[in-house]
């Protein structure tokens, strides 16, 4: 049996990465720019290293909508205490609008890679990391229909 290495495959960093969630070496999606926004969310039927399915059921992607939302939320959050403690929020002023605007912008920004990184967190919730990926084959999807995949 080999030696593995838990820095290089456990970490979360490879998610962030949008690398599959059971070997986390292999790229989820086709293209690694999430700003072409023409093919930004494009995946990879299966994993190009493990051979694991990145679509295990119709419609299994619906879910990534509450990791979204999650997500956006941490960051409105995140950006609203940060801008408290650097500039502050009075009752007398604007302050309040500015930090809404720039947060919606910022979120509008990060949207593309909010949207990949949800999938590749939800994918995760479902299928682990598995140290023995080499030796143990991917299990095959049990609810697939090929007539509806992609009707999303």
């Amino acid at each position: 049996m080999e030696t593995l290495h838990p820095e290089k495959k456990k970490t979360v960093l490879q998610l962030l990465k949008c690398k599959c969630p059971r070997c986390r070496q292999g790229n989820m999606f086709e293209y690694s720019n999430p700003y072409n926004l023409k093919k930004f969310m494009k995946m990879n039927d299966k994993c190009a290293v493990c051979g694991q399915v990145f679509d295990i059921e119709v419609g299994f992607y619906y879910g990534t909508s509450y990791v979204s939302y999650a997500l956006t939320v941490a960051l409105s959050v995140a950006t609203f205490v940060a801008w408290w403690f650097t500039i502050g929020f009075n009752l007398n002023d604007n302050r309040i609008f500015y930090w809404l605007i720039a947060n919606s912008v910022f979120l509008i920004a990060l949207q593309p890679v909010f949207m990949r990184l949800a999938r590749t967190i939800w994918l995760a919730f479902f299928v682990r990391y598995n140290p023995l990926w080499k030796q143990q084959p991917a299990k095959a999807p049990e609810r697939i229909n090929a007539a509806q995949m992609n009707a999303w």
